[in-house]
């Protein structure tokens, strides 16, 4: 699923990169593989989230450290929350995009589950 259906999905807006950055229109054709919702971070690191869309409520810089562990693809923001001007930061230097949705995390995973994106597998299910 392109990151343009996922934000058309779950009406999100665009965080980092800035809408006036290059590049852009390549970021909104960005694959996600799978999707995982999560607000504990130990958690992402027990599924295979690589090339991802990781779901969470946290707006802190540490989502963006997990999320470039795990090789997630975008970060999808919930409940209206904001990123942290640090988090935009450490997101614009390791390239993770991030958007943003009022919608709530249930309401946001079925939502795009319902749509066809697949559940991320764990890591025990792979081998």
């Amino acid at each position: 699923m392109r990151l343009q259906e996922v934000m058309a999905i779950t009406q999100a807006e665009l965080f980092s990169p800035g809408p006036s950055e290059a590049g852009n229109r390549s970021l909104l054709t960005r694959e996600v593989q799978t999707g995982f919702g999560a607000d504990l971070m130990s958690d992402v690191l027990h599924y295979h989230v690589a090339q991802g869309l990781l779901i969470t409520g946290l707006a802190n810089p540490q989502i963006v450290r997990t999320a470039e562990m795990a090789d997630v693809a975008v970060i999808l923001l919930v409940r209206g929350k904001k990123p942290l001007p640090e988090t935009l930061t450490v997101a614009q230097q390791v390239g993770i995009p991030i958007i943003g949705t009022r919608l709530t995390m249930f309401e946001t995973c079925g939502r795009l589950y319902a749509s066809g994106l697949k559940a991320a597998p764990r890591q025990d299910e792979l081998t």
